[in-house]
């Protein structure tokens, strides 16, 4: 089974009108690259780990600058939640929390515990 992301004919074709249009030299294959911009952000990859079936990395980056900075992704979220309505549910992911190196020696002073038992202002 293959752990690749193609977007399917049907759902390219939803969203192919608020692609902006080419100017000139004509756009490397949507459903390629689009797919890729979707593969990385979905699995948390670098654009350099993108697998190379989508194409060179830096065209998916390229792209997704691109048309994140027009405005493209914002139209194509707006259009789709307003053909549905409104989610029953949504969901932030925050996996990435940094910490400064100090927060781990709370504990060894008692600091933590005397946080704890400060008393509450309201």
């Amino acid at each position: 089974m293959s752990d690749q992301f193609w977007l399917g004919e049907e759902q390219l074709a939803r969203i192919k009108p608020y692609f902006p249009l080419s100017h000139g030299v004509p756009r490397v294959d949507d459903r390629k690259v689009i797919s890729g911009i979707i593969h990385v952000i979905r699995n948390g990859l670098r654009w350099r780990d993108a697998p190379a079936v989508y194409g060179p990395h830096k065209t998916l980056y390229n792209r997704f600058i691109r048309w994140s900075k027009m405005g493209v992704f914002d139209k194509i979220f707006t259009a789709l939640v307003a053909e549905n309505g409104p989610p029953d549910r949504l969901m932030i992911d925050a996996t990435h929390l940094k910490a400064h190196r100090t927060a781990c020696s709370l504990l060894k002073g008692g600091h933590f515990l005397a946080l704890l038992a400060a008393p509450k202002v309201d």
